[in-house]
C-alpha cells in the first residue's frame, strides 16, 4: 500500500503517470489501466453479492465513458431488488481521471479517492484488496443512509 502511494506522490513530484507525460497518453493508459481491472472489479463485486445479498445482486460495468466536464470513467455497479426498491445508489467501484486531474483515481458511490497505479495484470490484481474496502464501504454507507433491509444476508437470519 504505501509502495503504490510512494509511487503515486512520485508521480506528482515528476509530471508523469507511470511513463506519460501528455493528456493523451495518460487515458490511453487509463483505457487499459480499466481493462485490466474488470475482472478484479467483477471479483471483488461478485463476493459482497454473495457474501451480502446472497447472490441476488447483478454486476454491471459501464466501461469507459467521458463525462460531461471532459475527464474518463469507468464504473462497475452492483444493483439487488432491494437498493432498487428503496432507490439508492448502487454499490459501486469507480475509475475516475477528472479533466483537470493529474493521474486517474479510484473511488466508490460513497467513498472517497484512493490511487490508480495500474500499468500491468499484477497492478490490477494488487488493488483486490483496496476494491474490497472500496464495495464495503459503499455497503456500509448504503445501509446507515437508508436500512439494514437492504441487505438479504441480514433479513435472512431474522426471518
Amino acid at each position: 500500500m504505501n509502495e503504490a502511494l510512494i509511487r503515486h506522490f512520485c508521480d506528482l513530484r515528476d509530471g508523469i503517470h507511470g511513463q506519460a507525460v501528455s493528456r493523451e497518453d495518460k487515458e490511453r493508459l487509463f483505457a487499459t489501466a480499466t481493462e485490466l481491472l474488470d475482472p478484479v472489479a467483477r471479483r471483488a463485486l461478485e463476493e459482497v453479492n454473495a457474501d451480502l445479498l446472497l447472490g441476488t445482486g447483478e454486476v454491471v460495468a459501464s466501461g469507459v465513458t467521458r463525462s460531461r466536464e471532459g475527464g474518463l470513467n469507468a464504473m462497475w455497479s452492483l444493483t439487488w431488488p432491494e437498493q432498487r426498491a428503496c432507490h439508492v445508489q448502487p454499490i459501486a467501484i469507480v475509475a475516475h481521471y477528472g479533466c483537470d486531474f493529474h493521474h486517474p483515481h479510484l473511488r466508490g458511490n460513497t467513498v472517497g479517492d484512493w490511487p490508480m497505479n495500474v500499468f500491468d495484470a499484477a497492478d490490477a490484481e494488487a488493488q483486490l484488496d483496496t476494491l474490497r474496502v472500496i464495495a464495503a464501504g459503499d455497503a456500509h454507507n448504503l445501509v446507515f443512509q437508508e436500512t439494514y433491509r437492504l441487505m438479504p444476508a441480514v433479513t435472512a437470519q431474522t426471518a
